[in-house]
C-alpha cells in the first residue's frame, strides 16, 4: 500500500457525512460562497482512502495500529 491508513471508523463516517453535506451544499449557497461547498472534496476524499496527511505531519491516528 502507498500510504498506511491513519484515519479510522468514526473519523472516517464524519469525515465522509461532511465532504458529502458541504458538496450538496453548492447549489444553495450564493455565487461567492459556493467554493465553501468545494472544499467538501478533501474531507470526502481523505474519507473514503482513509488516509490525511495533516494527520502524518502532526503523528496522528484514528485507526488502530497494523498488527505485526
Amino acid at each position: 500500500m502507498l500510504f498506511e491508513r491513519n484515519v479510522g471508523g468514526i473519523d472516517r463516517a464524519a469525515r465522509i457525512a461532511l465532504g458529502l453535506a458541504l458538496m450538496v451544499s453548492i447549489p444553495f449557497l450564493d455565487s461567492p460562497l459556493r467554493w465553501i461547498g468545494l472544499f467538501g472534496m478533501v474531507p470526502l476524499f481523505t474519507g473514503l482512502v482513509s488516509y490525511c496527511p495533516l494527520y502524518t505531519l502532526l503523528g496522528l491516528r484514528t485507526c488502530a495500529l497494523p498488527k505485526a
